[in-house]
């Protein structure tokens, strides 16, 4: 890949498992980061083939017959959009598995590639961009996909190994890379219960049927959860953007669903901002929540 665009400067390193992933999570902030001139690098490790075409206008044998090409131009669309950069690591789509009991993934397939081998691509990554900051998916991957669970595997390794020199010295100092640690890496944490609720009594407020009164009566509160919220980024004026890119993924998103069914200007008022845990630091913490994932390195 080409050098970082803006020198010495601010670079995100967003580490997603399918194309619309980045859409979906985090955009917004994205967004608000390439305004400012951050250099925005969204990583992808699949394709998205074995996903379903969710867009009941585009549920056609067509478009199932082309999906993988469609998901790349959808994906090209949306990060023009969003004003970032993509590398794709080229990994085989796992599949969501259903059935009692679920089917095996396939053979080959990114979910069940050994970490070392699907942190490698990642590693060298990272030693080419110099990221300061990077964000992947929690250990339980933000829901359980096998391809978002390997997807935070595979980030926090090669975020621990690339700047080692002896780690990886196959996409390091034998191919002329040198180390880089990245300094920061956090969580997505986009569909906490927080910012369900905040959104869910405003629209009941505004005398508005709520798209979360299902999900938040069968919600499950667990005593890790409590406190997880790090770090808001105020994003709220590009929250236009963040739905024009997901709406770019049009095989993936029915855009006569729940994800916009809240007024803009209630998602402004009620929860302005995107969510995050701070996971790893190599910097000293100071007061918490942050408002900037770049806090102590700007």
């Amino acid at each position: 890949m080409s050098k970082p665009t803006n020198g010495g400067g601010l670079r995100l390193m967003a580490v997603h498992a399918h194309p619309d992933d980045e859409s979906s999570k985090g955009a917004a902030s994205m967004a608000r980061y390439v305004r400012e001139g951050v250099d925005v690098l969204v990583v992808t490790c699949t394709g998205g083939e074995a996903g379903s075409v969710l867009n009941p206008a585009l549920d056609r044998p067509d478009v199932h017959a082309r999906l993988r090409e469609l998901r790349k131009a959808e994906m090209d669309e949306a990060c023009r959009i969003l004003g970032v950069r993509q590398v794709w690591l080229g990994f085989l789509d796992s599949g969501l598995p259903e059935g009692d009991p679920p089917p095996p993934l396939p053979d080959g397939c990114f979910a069940l590639t050994p970490v070392v081998d699907a942190a490698r691509p990642l590693v060298r990554l990272i030693r080419e961009f110099q990221p300061q900051v990077m964000i992947t998916y929690d250990e339980n991957g933000g829901y359980p996909h096998p391809d978002h669970i390997m997807n935070h595997k595979i980030t926090v390794e090669a975020f621990e190994a690339a700047g080692h020199p002896e780690r990886y010295r196959e996409v390091g100092e034998d191919v002329g890379l040198s180390p880089w640690q990245p300094l920061k890496l956090y969580y997505h944490l986009t569909f906490h219960k927080l910012r369900m609720l905040a959104l869910h009594e405003a629209m009941l407020a505004s005398g508005r049927e709520s798209p979360y009164t299902e999900l938040l009566a069968k919600w499950a509160d667990r005593a890790e959860d409590s406190g997880r919220v790090t770090t808001r980024v105020a994003c709220g004026e590009f929250f236009e953007t963040r739905d024009r890119a997901l709406l770019a993924h049009a095989s993936q998103v029915d855009p006569n669903g729940p994800w916009f069914r809240i007024p803009m200007e209630i998602q402004r008022e009620a929860w302005p901002t995107e969510d995050y845990q701070l996971a790893r630091s190599l910097l000293e913490v100071g007061t918490l929540p942050e408002s900037d994932l770049f806090t102590g390195i700007r």
